[in-house]
This record gives structure tokens, sequence and C-alpha cells, in this order.
């Protein structure tokens, strides 16, 4: 069984990643009275993109080629250790998600080092503009996975989303947990409110304007790490609200939580649909968002945890 869970996990990161994006556009599209692109369409670009040849600005160095090649081998290599099927990851070992939070560190400074490589004021902005993102989101992630840990016990990433919903007190942390990676998600998939990844205006562009010197397949490669976070985020929710346990079915579990996880991608449709990109100058009150809810969930597992009953 322990094989199989493989095998569904890694074709999940193969083809999920592209399906959540074309559910995304999709709900866009109708919300606008609009057929809209076809689900696989972003697999398709992505196609495109690999057949394509890269082209280098003379002034870039090794450094620029490199930044697409950490930021998805480090996003590939965090999805081995994060629940994408809930409760199980092919790689587990006590406190895996410090090593995936790293990871994605990892990749972002890549990603950046990449941007200032060109030597363009323009992409150094966006740089700039996504490193302060990353340092007031980065709170909210480690205290939502420590608040897990704590409520659940346990110290992979795993278990820790195994909290359920089974009162109360559970249900305020569940919820709040979920809010917080729900804001990350916007945050490290570059989504609106947060950001716009099909604007092309200078002044509000952040993650987009830091890649627009990548083409062909570095390009893609970074695509699809995006779309990769973006289905990683999801489906940590989808975890987290999943009220089947292993002990119903891992095929059943695997099952309801990748339904989940498609239901996340249209809740992101939806609140895009509905919500304008944010100024510049409003993103990070509205990333504070997941730090408090973090900090909400916390406080509720200290008093249940420490309550009599």
């Amino acid at each position: 069984m322990t094989a199989l869970l493989v095998v569904l996990h890694a074709a999940a990161l193969v083809g999920l990643p592209f399906l959540l994006v074309g559910i995304v556009n999709r709900t866009k599209a109708l919300w606008a009275g609009r057929k809209g692109p076809r689900l696989l369409q972003a697999f398709s670009d992505f196609r495109r993109l690999l057949g394509k040849r890269p082209v280098y600005s003379e002034v870039t160095t090794e450094i620029f080629r490199l930044g697409p090649l950490v930021v998805l081998a480090s996003t590939l290599v965090s999805a081995l250790m994060m629940p994408v099927l809930g409760g199980f990851a092919p790689i587990s070992f006590p406190y895996d998600f410090v090593a995936v939070a790293y990871l994605w560190g990892l990749g972002r400074v890549f990603t950046i080092l990449a941007a200032l490589d060109t030597g363009s004021s323009f992409e150094g902005m966006g740089a700039s503009r996504e490193a302060t993102y990353a340092a007031l989101v980065e709170p909210a992630l480690f205290l939502a996975l420590g608040t897990l840990a704590a409520a659940t016990g346990h110290g992979t990433f795993a278990e820790l989303v195994g909290l359920g919903v089974r009162g109360p007190a559970q249900a305020v942390v569940t919820a709040g947990c979920a809010v917080a990676f729900f804001i990350v998600l916007q945050v490290e998939a570059a989504r609106v409110p947060v950001d716009d990844p099909t604007t092309h205006l200078e002044l509000t562009m952040i993650h987009e304007v830091m890649v627009l010197d990548h083409s062909g397949p570095d390009l893609a490669a970074i695509q699809y790490a995006a779309a990769l976070k973006m289905m990683l985020c999801a489906s940590v929710i989808a975890s987290l609200l999943n009220p089947l346990r292993p002990a119903d079915g891992v095929l059943l579990v695997a099952a309801v939580n990748l339904a989940l996880t498609a239901l996340v991608a249209v809740g992101v449709g939806f609140v895009e649909s509905l919500v304008a990109r944010l100024r510049l100058r409003t993103v990070p009150a509205y990333v504070l968002v997941a730090t408090v809810s973090a900090l909400v969930a916390l406080l509720t597992t200290a008093w249940w945890q420490g309550s009599p009953g």
C-alpha cells in the first residue's frame, strides 16, 4: 500500500498543479461570463516553453541560469515531505516541516539573486518586494506549523495535519491554521490579492517582474514551481479539513483529499474574481491576517490543552 501511495503522490505532483491552475482560471472565467481556457492549458503552455531555446543576456552570470533549477529542485524536494494525499508523505522525519520552510526560502533566495543578476533596477524592485513579503509571511507559516505540532503532539508534516474537528477548540485551531495557509498560498504562488501572475503594470508587479528575463525551459521551471507551491498549500488545507483518517481507508482518504484540494482551487478563483488586487502598502496588513489567525489558533491550543477537561 505504501508503494501505491508513493506512486499516487508522484502522479499528483506531475499533473495536479496544472489542473489546479486550470480550475482557478476556469472559475475566474465563469464569474466573468466567459468560457475560459482549457483545464490543462497550463500544461500546454509548459510543454511549449520546454520546446523553446532560452535566451541569456550577456551581463548575466551562472547565478541567473542556476536560479530556476534551484527553485524547481527545492520545491520538488519539499513536495516529497508534504501530505498531498492526506496523512502521508514519501519522506518523513521529525520536524521535517522546518526543512520544508527552509527549502522554500532557498528557492526564494535564488529567485531574488537571479533577478538581481540581470542588473535591472526594475527586477531589483520586484526582488525587494518579494523579500519584504517573505519576511512577513514566514512568521505566520512557522506559527501555524508550530501550533499544529503542539495541538497534535506530532513532529512530522504528514501527522500534524491530522487534528480534525472533534470539538469547538479543535475547530478553531483548524480554521485559524487553514486561513493562515490560504494566505501563505496567495503569497507563495503570487496570487491575487497579494500579487497577480498576469499583470504587466510595472508599479504593481512583484514575482512576475523578477522572471521577465527568463525564457524557454527556465521560465517553464519557474511557472511549474509556482503552480506546485499552490497545489502543496491547497493540499495542506485539504488535509486539515479532511474528516477522514487512515483508519477509514488510505485510498478513500486520498480521494477525498484530492477533491478538497480542487475545492480550494475553486476558492482561490472565487477570491480572485471578487477581490481586486491590493495596493502595495496594504499588502503587509493583509499578510498580517495570517499571523493573527495562526496566533488565535495557538492561544486556543494553549487554552484547550491547559484546561482540566
